[in-house]
């Protein structure tokens, strides 16, 4: 499946819940089903610089895939950032540098976050473009 492919999947299951809180509460929920790294991996070698509450992203390339790991001390953070690591993991690393995420725009989970919280979104995707190439 493209990331384009993806992302469209992604929206149509999200978007099955109308009311923009619980789709949120969604998300996160989602979210911490994600296993936690462990201890050892939460490194300021793998924390997202940029981001107010701590994101830890890991990566690896097999085949010409990205392959993501992650995780964050806010679970809020945590439901975010799992829906852009769920987009681009095991993607193709050209499809992870050319497809920009809309998904947080087109599930209105944007609207309410503070433009810290924004800033800490768009640092992620470059760390994410960064590890791809």
């Amino acid at each position: 499946m493209t990331v384009a492919e993806k992302q469209t999947r992604l929206i149509e299951d999200f978007a099955i819940i109308e009311d923009r809180q619980e789709r949120l509460a969604a998300v996160v929920a989602h979210a911490r089903r994600r296993p936690p790294l462990p201890s050892d991996e939460k490194t300021d070698a793998h924390r997202v610089p940029g981001c107010v509450s701590s994101v830890w992203l890991l990566a690896t390339i097999t085949d010409g895939r990205l392959h993501l790991r992650y995780d964050a001390e806010s679970p809020l953070v945590k439901g975010l950032v799992g829906l852009l690591v769920e987009l681009y993991d095991n993607a193709l690393l050209a499809e992870v540098i050319a497809t920009e995420p809309v998904i947080l725009s087109a599930l209105g989970l944007l609207q309410d976050l503070t433009p810290t919280r924004q800033n800490g979104l768009t640092a992620v995707r470059a760390r994410i473009k960064s590890l791809a190439r």
